[in-house]
């Protein structure tokens, strides 16, 4: 989905700033954030897709204000609240106590839903085989959606290059908004800085991006 969200490309950020020896946690609460998205996930909560489609739903401004786990925690607190397994005001009550006494132990709750059981896909079902090869030119869809998509903006409607394939993988333009795995073949496609960026691309710059078949139409010689 467009939204400040996808920021590949875009300037007016301000330098990086590396940390030098960077700790892997800033304070003991990522670690917590950390616990619960590894616990949330293997439990089958949520997906990959739609935790990445959580953050993507943040307010702008909160966004660019969060820092990583704290975008961790924005879609946690959204996909267990919209899935059920969590109330909002819930959630309000239990931070509200916790503003008041940080010492508090809370008590313990029951859940109000369960994680649906999972439905493999027939191991019958053939696998989509590849419409392009590598060394094939390419065009990406100038497409905007309003949903969860792996293909940048900056890189809508570029010509490049099958640099290589990765054989079928989950699509997650339908993944995060529970719609099936609908596998499609999935490649790293090369392009040249000057097609992504103009004149302010470095000399012999290239980018490699992962995109799936659905992104990309045969490019006209």
């Amino acid at each position: 989905m467009n939204g400040v969200h996808d920021m590949g490309g875009m300037h007016g950020f301000g330098p990086i700033v590396r940390e030098v020896n960077e700790p892997i946690f800033h304070a003991d609460w990522e670690a917590h954030v950390r616990a619960m998205m590894t616990e949330v996930r293997s439990r089958g909560y949520f997906n990959i897709d739609a935790s990445r489609h959580g953050i993507e739903r943040m307010e702008p401004a909160h966004y660019l204000r969060a820092s990583y786990y704290e975008r961790w925690l924005a879609t946690i607190e959204l996909n267990l609240i919209e899935g059920g397994f969590l109330a909002s005001e819930e959630l309000d009550a239990r931070t509200a106590l916790l503003r008041e006494d940080p010492d508090a132990i809370l008590p313990r709750r029951a859940a109000v839903a369960t994680v649906p059981e999972p439905t493999d896909e027939s191991p019958d079902t053939p696998l989509p085989e590849s419409c392009f090869a590598v060394g094939d030119a390419v065009v990406t869809r100038n497409v905007h959606p309003r949903g969860h998509t792996r293909l940048p903006r900056y890189a809508r409607g570029k010509r490049g290059v099958i640099q290589r394939l990765h054989g079928a993988q989950i699509f997650p333009d339908t993944n995060a908004h529970g719609l099936g795995e609908n596998p499609q073949p999935l490649y790293a496609v090369q392009f040249e800085g000057q097609e992504l960026w103009g004149e302010a691309a470095e000399s012999s710059q290239t980018v490699s991006i992962d995109l799936w078949e659905s992104y990309l139409e045969p490019a006209a010689h």
